[in-house]
């Protein structure tokens, strides 16, 4: 019967933390076992109130980084719109400069345009 259940064999739960209607028998107070389930109850008390603090701090810092990315996201848009706005200004520019280019070797290096006059 090596792996085999036994199905006439009763099942026995054991309680992870005692419920309100767990009444403990009084026992000697230096009883190991006492002292033993005490302590354990402490530590597992102190571990979720560091796991709570941890959380606590972990959602603030959560919140805050929330914060500080939606504050670079909006100067992050703002760097782009100006970035557009210089961009067209400089494609402006480099126009007006090709027209100015373009006048200058007309009038004054065109030799057919006769108003060139050589000394």
């Amino acid at each position: 019967m090596s792996g085999e259940r036994n199905p006439d064999s009763s099942k026995k739960v054991i309680p992870f933390a005692p419920s309100k209607t767990f009444r403990p028998e009084v026992q000697q107070p230096g009883d190991p076992v006492d002292r033993s389930g005490q302590a354990i109850i402490e530590l597992l008390q102190q571990a979720a109130e560091t796991a709570n603090s941890n959380c606590d701090r972990a959602m603030e810092l959560a919140h805050k980084l929330s914060l500080q990315l939606r504050s670079a996201e909006e100067r992050i848009r703002e760097l782009e719109s100006d970035t557009n706005h210089f961009h067209d200004r400089a494609q402006r520019a480099e126009k007006w400069l090709a027209r100015i280019y373009k006048d200058i070797e007309e009038k004054f290096f065109n030799p057919q345009s006769g108003r060139f006059e050589q000394r």
